[in-house]
């Protein structure tokens, strides 16, 4: 598998984002179902694999760190996708000069004691009530904005 992270640049809701995203998926990120065509806030970053999307990932700008958001494609999860989104995310706040990557998990999450043992797996602590952060720790060689194969 060959991930290749992609900035987009005025991101709007597509057809690729509509099949990844379903209604638990966007309950859980907070998204109300934009209409097609229709902008979407903040950073977005697409995730392929050949041609096929394979994820996306977000960041949000916030007082010195980033909130991050991400989702991989239902066929993709458990190949490594949510890591390689994980290490771009934060490739892109150290760039910035962030201190800290930071991901809500609300209540309401279908998955979400898995996705908050995935996080602290991956280097977040428990901050507040539902908040997770990490850190950000630049690494040497890492651009964030290369692919990578997996």
């Amino acid at each position: 598998m060959t991930l290749t992270w992609t900035k987009e640049n005025s991101p709007r809701w597509d057809a690729d984002k509509q099949r990844i995203f379903g209604p638990a998926e966007l309950a859980a990120v907070g998204l109300a179902g934009p209409a097609p065509g229709e902008p979407v806030a903040d950073e977005w970053w697409r995730v392929t694999d050949g041609d096929q999307v394979a994820g996306y990932g977000w960041l949000d700008t916030e007082w010195g760190d980033a909130r991050i958001t991400f989702v991989v494609a239902p066929g993709r999860r458990g190949r490594g996708v949510g890591a390689f989104i994980l290490e771009r995310l934060e490739d892109e706040a150290a760039a910035r000069g962030l201190n800290y990557i930071y991901n809500v998990v609300p209540g309401t999450h279908p998955d979400g004691a898995w996705i908050r043992n995935w996080l602290a797996v991956h280097g977040f602590h428990a901050a507040s009530r539902g908040l997770l952060r990490r850190q950000v720790i630049a690494r040497a060689g890492h651009s964030g904005r290369r692919g990578r194969s997996s």
